[in-house]
């Protein structure tokens, strides 16, 4: 007697297609309902949301992981490529390091043979600048050479463009300098091409004043401004800087040397002029004709008599 075998499938397939129906309906129904415009659908809307999405954390996990590890991956990558760049900088950076040290040497050997002077009759020793006073109201530098090198109290200073002070303090093996912006600087000078003698007045600014100018309306902005020799401390024609006028029709002087980058300075040797022996002596002598007669000294018999 043959036996009626029934297939699993003919259970499992009504089955499907009623989970199928009832998935097309539910899918079906979200639809409809994300469709219509009202207010009760708008509140059923967002309850749905606030009660669904929050909950969907664990589903986005993954996803958030992924990205975050995707973004740290492009980090690395950066840095990396940073890295690669800042080893070749690096190299480049070496190489520098070795042509400045070259440089360095060929300079101090340079320093060392240079014996180009300004005048026959003037010559002058090289110092490094190892200290600036640092003091509003006072603008000096210290070299590092001093009274074993023979310097004297007086004797100018110069960067290798134009003159940047006075020594005014002597030590064994140091020696300071005035500048020309100091409010102590007095400096005789010359303007050229009108040769109009003046007074170069430090006053702590980068472009000291121009004062005494017999006939002021013949300098021009521009000309050139040189040591007049004036009061035998500083030798004549050495280089000062260039007028300026300012917008209160104030004369100034734009100063050649670089203040900013002070490293080397040549004290030039000045033994034909007058000793410097007290500090008073520093700020030169008015100039006969500019400051206008000086009163007469009485004789030393005159007091006691």
């Amino acid at each position: 007697m043959a036996r009626n075998r029934i297939s699993p499938d003919e259970f499992t397939r009504p089955i499907r297609r009623i989970l199928v129906g009832l998935l097309v309906l539910f899918l079906l129904a979200i639809f409809l309902i994300w469709r219509i415009d009202s207010p009760r659908v708008e509140r059923f809307r967002t309850a749905l949301i606030d009660r669904v999405v929050p909950s969907m954390d664990w589903a986005m996990a993954p996803v958030t992981h992924a990205s975050d590890m995707a973004q740290g991956f492009q980090s690395y990558q950066s840095l990396y490529q940073q890295n690669r760049e800042l080893r070749e900088e690096l190299k480049q950076m070496r190489g520098w390091k070795e042509a400045a040290l070259r440089l360095e040497q060929q300079n101090a050997k340079l320093l060392d043979l240079n014996q180009v002077r300004l005048d026959p009759k003037l010559t002058h020793i090289t110092g490094v600048v190892l200290a600036d006073s640092g003091s509003p109201f006072r603008q000096s530098v210290l070299l590092n050479v001093g009274a074993r090198d023979g310097i004297r109290d007086g004797w100018a200073a110069m960067d290798g463009i134009g003159l940047v002070g006075r020594i005014s303090g002597v030590g064994k093996r140091t020696a300071r300098v005035i500048l020309l912006t100091d409010s102590n600087s007095r400096v005789p000078v010359v303007v050229q091409p009108s040769g109009q003698k003046a007074l170069l007045s430090g006053d702590n600014t980068a472009a000291p004043p121009l004062e005494f100018l017999e006939k002021p309306d013949l300098v021009r902005p521009g000309d050139k401004v040189v040591t007049s020799g004036d009061g035998s401390v500083l030798p004549a024609g050495l280089l000062v800087g260039e007028v300026m006028q300012m917008p209160d029709r104030r004369l100034r002087v734009m100063l050649a040397a670089d203040y900013e980058g002070l490293e080397f300075l040549r004290v030039l040797r000045s033994h034909e002029l007058e000793v410097i022996s007290d500090p008073g002596g520093l700020v030169a002598p008015p100039v006969e004709g500019m400051m206008g007669p000086q009163p007469a000294v009485p004789a030393e018999g005159a007091q006691n008599g």
